[in-house]
């Protein structure tokens, strides 16, 4: 049996009914942060599931839809580039994260949230650090985030071409802040993650 899978029966047996969450998007120079909530079916396990830096984008892709298809329950919410600038984004994060949990059809008796912080929310939350390489159910929301945050990166970059965001979704990479420093930012762009490249130039 996978790892991952051991941890959240020895959770289910424990507390019943519980939702994996995750984000997507912390760390970008520009666009919204993403979080999912999943409820897997123990019946039905997913192959593969692990933490979504791991996996190729294909593979992600793949999972996407098994995760989707086979879930007793999921919600993939977002907190936007304003509500980043305004409550800063670790807090945008965890909004995104509350949003996902709060989108559920069934309300779980725990939410498990990868790192080290929880959000505020209906149910009990426990922290799980390192979470989407330990908990099935972690993993299958970090890979539900990161493809809809990639998908939606990969639609804004046809608004803005000139930045490569299909490239490197909005992360901080070289070309993209070579773009930035000769272009200026654009409505994408997170202005509270510009200070430090501006303040280099």
């Amino acid at each position: 049996m996978n790892p991952l899978y051991e941890y959240d029966e020895a959770v289910r047996n424990s507390v019943g009914a519980f939702c994996g969450v995750d984000e997507a998007g912390r760390g970008p120079l520009a666009g919204d942060v993403y979080a999912a909530a999943v409820i897997l079916d123990p019946d039905n396990p997913i192959e593969g599931l692990n933490d979504s830096k791991k996996l190729s984008e294909k593979k992600r892709e793949a999972l996407y839809n098994e995760i989707i298809e086979k879930s007793l329950d999921y919600c993939i919410a977002k907190a936007t580039i304003a509500e980043i600038e305004q409550i800063n984004i670790l807090s945008a994060a965890m909004l995104a994260m509350k949003r996902a949990v709060s989108g559920l059809e069934r309300l779980p008796q725990l939410a498990l949230i990868d790192g080290n912080k929880t959000p505020d929310l209906q149910c009990d939350a426990r922290a799980v650090v390192k979470g989407d390489a330990t908990s099935a159910s972690i993993a299958a929301a970090s890979i539900l985030a990161k493809v809809e945050r990639d998908r939606y990166m990969l639609e804004k970059a046809k608004e803005y071409p000139q930045y490569g965001f299909e490239r490197h979704k909005g992360y901080g990479t070289k070309l993209h802040r070579e773009k930035i420093l000769e272009l200026g930012s654009c409505p994408l762009h997170r202005p509270s993650f510009l200070k430090k490249i501006y303040a280099k130039k």
